[in-house]
């Protein structure tokens, strides 16, 4: 499939100061002369800033590396995890369309997403809040059929559910993640059938779903603040840019 940049695009990049911190602290994870090894980490970054990834972007992470622009732009261009489009402003929706999530259901729900924010994938709401997409595998097979909207994964989805999750979504609410069929995690829907002495004192949502809760970074664009950033690799610990 050929990807190519988007036809608009805004005149400049420039990571905040927390994320330029985290960025330069990751390029030091490699030995002098193997910079260019932290391209996908910094891509990354900076589609999580902007919510996709600019030109200018790539160009500036191409700078910081010291590789050519052509360099990076084959890495973002290759890999689909990097969105070449604007998305939603307030989330994208990845729909698992392989097997399992398929025979559960999914293309039930790819129709909720071409009614309620697009016909075609990688376009963008009439409002603009909303974009989505249909994605290989993302490993939660046990909970099919499942969504990854902006970082986390909704999983045990209905069309009815996935219908809720974006008018909750529209209203400014972040649903919590994970199971949305009362299920904890993967254990069968009928409750445990082993390991039942670990049910009771367990957090109220399994550590994904509570890792997204404590951060509240479902759909929020990051600006680097969020987590101390660290550098033990180093030896040391970096100095904290998280919030208080």
């Amino acid at each position: 499939m050929l990807r190519r940049l988007h036809k608009d695009q805004p005149e400049s990049f420039a990571f905040t100061p927390a994320n330029l911190a985290w960025a330069e602290g990751q390029i030091t994870k490699y030995p002098a002369g193997r910079q260019a090894s932290a391209i996908i980490p910094l891509l990354w970054r900076a589609q999580e800033q902007e919510g996709w990834l600019t030109r200018p972007a790539i160009e500036h992470v191409a700078s910081m590396l010291g590789l050519a622009y052509i360099r990076a732009l084959e890495v973002a261009t290759f890999y689909f995890m990097f969105q070449l489009q604007p998305v939603g402003k307030i989330a994208h929706v990845q729909i698992c369309g392989t097997t399992t999530c398929m025979i559960c259901g999914a293309e039930e729900l790819i129709a909720v997403c071409k009614e309620l924010i697009a016909p075609a994938a990688h376009s963008l709401s009439k409002d603009g809040n909303f974009s989505w997409e249909e994605v290989e595998c993302m490993g939660a097979c046990a909970n099919a059929p499942m969504a990854q909207i902006g970082k986390d994964y909704y999983e045990d989805l209905t069309p009815e559910k996935l219908r809720d999750l974006i008018a909750r979504f529209t209203a400014g609410e972040v649903p919590v993640a994970g199971p949305q069929n009362g299920r904890y995690a993967a254990e069968p829907a009928s409750g445990l059938t082993s390991l039942t002495q670990y049910a009771s004192g367990r957090a109220a949502h399994n550590a994904s779903a509570q890792r997204a809760v404590d951060i509240g970074d479902t759909v929020k664009l990051i600006e680097g603040t969020e987590v101390p950033l660290t550098t033990p690799w180093l030896g040391s610990a970096a100095k904290t840019t998280a919030k208080a």
